[in-house]
């Protein structure tokens, strides 16, 4: 009376663990597209890091970033070095105010090359007319500050408290002269003049000069000047 077990049919259970598994399969997709489709409808949150940062941001970043408030001028206000102070250029040089536009010189080799420098302020006597609304240093004053540079080029210091050399070197001629940027107060202008022929006999000095704002070249020519007794 012991009825026989009956045989499981083994293919149907696999199929029917094919149609779960893809039932299971097709939930999943289904889920995934539905969640891709609520992502798409609602506005992304944008990270701070892919966010193009506006002026206004830039500046809030750099500040936040810094160590303290104007740590980024630190250095700024060192001296430039002195090779002569105003006191030994007037000793050389016969100019005076308004007219001597050397305020020092920073390295200088007699008979070579010298680097002055003149501090260009809203003081300066020339801005009230040139131009009462865009004060801008005269060109031809910047050339003649590199003439007065390179006058010092060829004069030979005295003793202290005594004039130098009685020699004199005139501004006898310019060649080539080109501006390349305007200065206005507040610029330091530095004067580079290096001396390119020296003809004793007739007594001239040829010079190549330069005029720099920073690392900007605002003005170049060639320079001549005449020994006078």
């Amino acid at each position: 009376s012991v009825r026989p077990t009956p045989i499981p049919n083994r293919s149907h259970t696999r199929i029917t663990q094919i149609k779960m598994s893809a039932t299971c399969t097709f939930s999943q997709i289904a889920t995934t597209r539905a969640t891709a489709r609520r992502t798409a409808a609602s506005p992304a949150k944008k990270s701070a890091v892919s966010v193009r940062p506006t002026p206004r941001s830039r500046v809030i970043v750099s500040a936040d970033a810094a160590e303290e408030p104007g740590s980024s001028a630190k250095g700024m206000g060192k001296a430039l070095p002195m090779a002569m102070d105003i006191g030994a250029i007037m000793n050389l040089l016969p100019h005076r105010y308004p007219f001597l536009l050397v305020d020092r010189v920073v390295e200088i080799q007699q008979g070579s090359y010298a680097i002055g420098v003149k501090n260009v302020t809203i003081n300066d006597n020339f801005f009230p007319g040139h131009f009462p609304q865009r004060p801008i240093m005269p060109g031809v004053l910047m050339v003649e500050a590199m003439a007065q540079v390179g006058g010092l080029i060829m004069l030979e210091p005295g003793e202290e408290g005594q004039g130098g050399t009685q020699k004199e070197f005139f501004f006898a001629g310019i060649d080539g002269v080109k501006f390349r940027r305007p200065v206005v107060p507040g610029d330091t202008l530095v004067m580079k003049v290096v001396l390119t022929k020296l003809n004793k006999r007739f007594g001239i000095a040829k010079m190549k000069g330069q005029c720099f704002v920073g690392d900007e070249l605002a003005c170049e020519a060639e320079l001549t000047l005449a020994l006078g007794a």
